[in-house]
């Protein structure tokens, strides 16, 4: 069952060296983030998994080990999903915290999407598939905040991946094992101003300012009454992976609180605890 859930937004600007000069802007968004991850921690789950959105043709798993890189973005850093800085080929970028000292093993995953993507059972460092973006953010945050207390995997979802499955997902994950803790990734509207990357769209703050709402107060119900076709219009990233989170937190009695909830650069960001 679902004991805890993190949501984190996944912009590569979280990642200091690629934000450069705008780092220290990004800080106090880095620290909630940490203080999210903490929570996951402190729930003491059997199995982190991390769900974030990607292209169709990278959506599925991603088993711990699993590499991601940053040099699209100008930066030669690597990280590994569910590897420690420095461990067995990761790359030693990202500050630690007191979250632990030690990788955790590859778990094995029972899950798929309607692609049927490879389980991974067992490949460890072997896997072949890089990371999308999302979950390479996520998995420098894992570095960065020492993760040790389960072992790690991954899944992308695609953007467009019906409400009905994103929740019919959600329950199949919170059922993988005794204590399912997930880091939720994915953005808000970039549409909030008119500097914003997709310009600015008048119903993206409302829209933005629902969805904080209900992942601040683990509202189940309406995380899965999002519009799919609105979320896309205001370039809404982070729908389907909350939709996962509903469908895994319904029943599962756990209490929200909302950490960030900002959009810089005229993008939504939000950093929520569910536990």
């Amino acid at each position: 069952m679902l004991v805890a859930a993190a949501v984190c937004p996944c912009p590569p600007l979280l990642v200091p060296e690629i934000a450069a000069g705008a780092a220290p802007e990004l800080a106090p968004l880095r620290d909630a983030c940490s203080d999210a991850i903490s929570v996951l921690a402190a729930a003491r789950p059997d199995r982190l998994i991390v769900l974030g959105p990607a292209a169709p043709d990278a959506d599925g798993t991603y088993p711990s080990g699993s590499a991601g890189s940053f040099r699209g973005y100008g930066v030669d850093m690597t990280v590994r999903l569910g590897a420690l800085p420095g461990a067995d080929g990761a790359t030693g970028h990202g500050a630690a915290t007191e979250h632990g000292a030690r990788s955790a093993e590859a778990g094995d995953t029972e899950h798929d999407t309607e692609h049927g993507a490879d389980a991974g059972h067992g490949a460890g460092w072997l896997a072949e598939r890089e990371l999308p973006s999302s979950l390479a953010v996520a998995a420098w945050l894992l570095e960065r905040a020492r993760w040790s207390a389960a072992p790690v995997e991954g899944f992308g979802l695609s953007e467009t991946l019906a409400v009905d499955r994103c929740t019919a997902l959600g329950r199949e994950l919170a059922r993988s094992a005794d204590r399912v803790a997930l880091l939720i990734s994915g953005d808000g509207s970039a549409r909030r101003t008119l500097k914003a990357p997709g310009y600015l769209d008048e119903r993206a703050a409302a829209c933005d300012a629902e969805v904080a709402r209900a992942l601040g107060t683990a509202d189940t119900t309406a995380l899965s009454e999002l519009d799919p076709h609105l979320a896309q219009d205001l370039l809404m990233s982070g729908r389907a992976s909350w939709q996962v989170l509903a469908g895994a937190g319904d029943g599962a009695g756990l209490r929200g609180a909302l950490l960030y909830d900002e959009a810089p650069y005229g993008v939504g960001y939000f950093v929520a605890t569910w536990s």
